[in-house]
């Protein structure tokens, strides 16, 4: 049984397999089989999946997967390409773009860097997911990473950048650009390098050194074991983003250079975005594509691809091949225009339910509110779209920015509403409704944020205190994370503000508080539940650390007397729910 049977199966160990084992049975899976179109010569000639695993059994292509929401559809971006004009570079149409001197020239790579750095936290949600970038050989691979390197240290953007390439020990490998290795193991060589400066192993322990610095860690070249470990921790940084191992920032991987590898049979769930600056065919595309499809959740609504060169033909063509011609809509999510046109029509349905902000306060029955979550849902859904394209702006929306802000206070309110309304019938129809707030996360609006607006408001004697208190209070009913807050923030601005004289004591002012409102709300929760107060507080760090929910028996540790068996469910999922809660306020967010 062979996976990924369009790789490595058409060579001398694939022959001898089958000379070994001469009365065997083989069945090969892929995704993007070798047909006549994509086949590349080998010692045999032409081969094709066909060739050397019989008739197609079954067929479960990338439109089925989508259909069946086990992969995301693409949203793939065509950016400008560039011609010399004098001594500069200018935009061109994408067709204008074939001369080598022109793709490698340093000011056409440098713009496309500068590009890179100007929209990727656009596309990553702020960095909360990684990317790779796709080269077309190790040349210019270093040329970027040198760029970057470069802009860091100008202070042009503080991005985490990694590179590797499997370097050319006798540097005489022919290279083919649109080629993506077949090897599952990194030490390959993918392209001759022309670099003149130094060696591709001593550019590649440059770069493997800056890593090390990023990450504490101690991989080289120069041992086999090392190298193979420094391949790994960058394959596990990927994979692993969305545990708690790898989340915080200084552990975060945010784009990382290849040539070929991690291009083709690697899956994280946590990388959404493959920019392109190499030309790759039919299978070569699809399976670089699909490095950003994989589910995870609603926030990640499409892989985001941004292509540097023409591949719109090649795009369709593989498309086309591994699917049908029909299929590229069903692939590859509609231009920015056709989901404006989309949000519009949503944005009118939302007017004929809730006319104006303050109407959403009036509808009456339950049903209403459905229509209003429902149709709000979507224009969420459609917004995290748009917002992944280059060319968003507010200023093409029927609905402001401001608008769009007050909508969402309201839907917020519902969904307290339902959260919290524990006297609400089972029967309810809107219990289990999926309100998607994970959506409304905005890591730009924290405490961080609000502690700095109470400074201005303290401060500044040309802003309208009143008006910019109301900002605030507005910002603390429209944001998701900062909701749970809101009475606490609002407590100490009324109460503990106007008794601070020196402002640059307010963000301290703001911790004594804060930890002190911690401390009485921890004691409120023990002396209700009759927990012990440093077991409790044991219980939640150990939650806060691995982010397991406890076991009802390790909350009954903390009780003074075990609950019965009747009451034990109810008690427990109590005290949890209690304890979840506790750290929403108090934890979540409060660290920028």
């Amino acid at each position: 049984i062979f996976d990924e049977c369009h790789r490595s199966q058409f060579g001398e160990t694939h022959k001898r397999i089958t000379k070994f084992f001469n009365a065997a049975q083989l069945f090969g899976f892929t995704g993007t089989p070798i047909f006549a179109e994509n086949s590349f010569k080998t010692d045999l000639g032409k081969r094709t999946t066909k060739d050397l695993f019989g008739e197609c059994l079954h067929k479960y292509v990338i439109t089925d997967a989508i259909r069946d929401q086990n992969v995301l559809k693409f949203s793939i971006e065509y950016i400008g390409r560039y011609r010399q004009k004098g001594n500069t570079f200018i935009d061109i149409e994408v067709e204008d773009i074939d001369t080598k001197e022109i793709l490698d020239s340093p000011a056409r790579l440098e713009k496309i860097a500068d590009h890179i750095i100007k929209y990727h936290d656009e596309k990553t949600h702020k960095r909360e997911f990684s990317s790779i970038f796709a080269i077309s050989g190790i040349d210019n691979l270093i040329k970027y990473y040198e760029i970057f390197k470069a802009k860091k240290e100008a202070g042009e953007h503080d991005l985490r950048i990694g590179a590797i390439f499997s370097y050319a020990p006798n540097q005489e490998i022919k290279a083919t650009e649109d080629y993506i290795s077949e090897e599952d193991y990194p030490m390959v060589a993918e392209k001759v390098s022309l670099y003149n400066e130094k060696h591709d192993r001593e550019k590649l322990d440059d770069i493997i050194s800056d890593y090390n610095g990023m990450y504490g860690t101690n991989y080289s070249t120069k041992d086999g074991k090392l190298y193979e470990n420094y391949f790994k921790d960058i394959s596990k940084r990927l994979k692993e983003r969305e545990k708690s191992t790898f989340n915080d920032a200084k552990d975060r991987l945010d784009i990382l250079l290849v040539v070929n590898m991690f291009l083709t049979g690697f899956d994280a769930k946590k990388v959404n975005t493959l920019y392109v600056d190499k030309n790759l065919r039919y299978h070569g595309i699809i399976q670089a594509f699909s490095r950003t499809n994989r589910i995870y959740d609603k926030k990640k609504s499409q892989g985001n691809i941004l292509c540097f060169r023409n591949l719109k033909d090649k795009v369709d063509d593989a498309i086309t091949l591994f699917s049908n011609k029909e299929a590229i809509e069903d692939i590859v999510i509609p231009p920015y225009e056709a989901i404006l046109r989309k949000f519009s029509q949503a944005f009118s349905e939302l007017l004929s339910v809730a006319p104006t902000v303050d109407s959403v306060n009036d509808l009456i029955s339950e049903e209403d509110e459905m229509k209003f979550i429902k149709i709000f849902r979507e224009l969420i859904r459609l917004i995290n779209v748009l917002k992944s394209y280059v060319d968003f702006s507010w200023k093409d929306l029927p609905m402001s920015e401001q608008s769009f802000a007050d909508y969402r206070s309201k839907y917020l309110d519902l969904y307290d509403k339902v959260k919290n309304d524990k006297s609400k019938e089972k029967s309810s129809i809107l219990n289990d409704i999926d309100f998607e707030v994970e959506l409304l996360h905005r890591d730009v609006i924290n405490v961080a944020y609000i502690i700095k607006l109470i400074g201005k408001m303290k401060q500044d004697k040309k802003t309208d205190p009143d008006a910019l208190k109301k900002f605030i209070y507005d910002k603390l009913a429209g944001e998701v994370e900062l909701r749970s807050k809101r009475e606490l923030i609002e407590k100490f601005i009324e109460e503990n503000l106007p008794l601070i004289d020196d402002i640059d004591s307010i963000e301290d002012e703001f911790e004594k508080f804060w930890s002190e409102e911690k401390r009485l709300a921890l004691k409120d929760i023990c002396e209700q539940e009759n927990l012990d107060q440093k077991q409790f507080a044991a219980l939640i760090d150990a939650y806060i650390f691995n982010s397991q929910e406890p076991l009802r028996d390790d909350v009954f540790k903390c009780l003074d007397q075990r609950p019965s068996i009747l009451q034990a469910r109810e008690i427990g999922d109590r005290i949890i729910e209690r304890m979840k809660g506790f750290i929403e306020v108090f934890v979540e967010g409060m660290v920028a």
